[in-house]
């Protein structure tokens, strides 16, 4: 699979493991979306954007990821993220470059990290890009 550097690094340094359901915002083309999916199985990777487009390429490039289970993708901005009814919450999430997160907009940040905050499970992680690949958002809770 075709990735850059730069995204190659960052889901490299995400913790991941088999089983986890991870969670990422603003995922663009899915690119990291896929990367991670292979890392989780037999868990999942639910990939989220505001951008329709964008959530049409990332459901065009990643049949076989959808096919098989080990990924979904949704069309919902972050500040507006809630879980599907009955759907389990999740044990890490992470986003790159996505502007609700980068300190720009702090009332649609405060939004987006309360949906975020309510979508995963007690002592869940969340991971940004904007470190040495990544940096941690901490206290998430």
């Amino acid at each position: 699979m075709r990735a850059s550097d730069r995204i190659r690094h960052f889901v490299a340094a995400l913790p991941l493991r088999p089983g986890l359901r991870v969670l990422e915002i603003g995922c663009g083309p899915g690119v990291a979306a896929r990367l991670v999916a292979a890392r989780v199985v037999p868990g999942m990777i639910l990939a989220i954007d505001r951008s329709a487009r964008a959530v049409a390429q990332a459901k065009a490039a990643s049949v076989a990821e959808i096919a098989a289970g080990s990924m979904m993708v949704r069309h919902c901005a972050v500040e507006h993220f809630t879980l599907d009814d009955g759907e389990t919450p999740f044990d890490l999430a992470f986003a790159m470059r996505v502007g609700a997160l980068d300190g720009r907009h702090p009332e649609i940040e405060r939004r987006a990290l309360e949906c975020i905050r309510s979508a995963l499970v007690p002592g869940a992680r969340l991971f940004i890009d904007g470190g040495d690949p990544l940096r941690e958002i901490v206290p998430l809770r």
